[in-house]
């Protein structure tokens, strides 16, 4: 997908070096003496969950990027990560790795190809869902903190179809898809918060209205 259509999709992937080389509107690349690349977005029409990664050709920042773990520490933190999230596109970074068997670890799985997938969070299907997902985890722990991810991978699968596979080594290979997701983490002042100390107050939900 180009970045010219990006803006018409509520689901859009490129992969990360043509998202670096020629970044979408709102987005600004600058190489830094020290060879590392700097992502200037705006954050009033977008939010970047994306991490400082390693690339072929050296390390990536993104300017305002909460990262992949947006941590909350109040109801109206909550709120305001709530609206943006379901006002503006959202930009994750996934990879796409060797399709091996679940007995390899994260560590033995090789990363393909990164790719920038963006998610229109204004779009009444993914809206509606995000709201659901993040009102019913703040209702179920309330008083409490708690981390919940927030899983694109259906909707990547679907979007994608079937057919999708990666020229490797002179063979097409199809990719089992990795970093699909993001993490809201909301601390509560509680003092004695013994189900977030357990681990119990852990929540997913999937995100299913983004396919074709």
């Amino acid at each position: 997908m180009t970045v010219d259509e990006l803006s018409r999709c509520k689901f859009s992937m490129i992969e990360v070096e043509d998202f670096l080389r020629n970044p979408p509107r709102g987005f600004k690349v600058e190489t830094r003496r020290t060879g590392y690349r700097f992502v200037k977005s705006d954050p009033k029409s977008c939010c970047v969950l994306i991490d400082d990664f390693e690339s072929c050709k050296g390390k990536v920042m993104f300017q305002h990027s909460t990262g992949k773990t947006i941590k909350v520490h109040n109801l109206r933190d909550y709120t305001t990560v709530r609206n943006n999230l379901t006002s503006k596109k959202f930009y994750l970074l996934v990879s796409a790795c060797e399709n091996k068997s679940s007995k390899d670890t994260k560590n033995d799985i090789k990363v393909l190809r990164r790719f920038v997938v963006v998610i229109d969070g204004s779009d009444p299907f993914v809206k509606w869902e995000l709201e659901r997902g993040l009102d019913r985890t703040i209702s179920s722990v309330a008083g409490e903190s708690y981390k919940v991810d927030v899983d694109f991978s259906e909707s990547l699968q679907a979007w994608l179809g079937k057919g999708f596979h990666i020229p490797t080594n002179g063979q097409m290979v199809k990719p089992t898809w990795r970093d699909t997701s993001f993490t809201l983490k909301y601390y509560s002042d509680a003092l004695f918060d013994f189900p977030h100390w357990l681990g119990f107050s852990k929540r997913q939900f999937k995100i299913t209205c983004c396919g074709r």
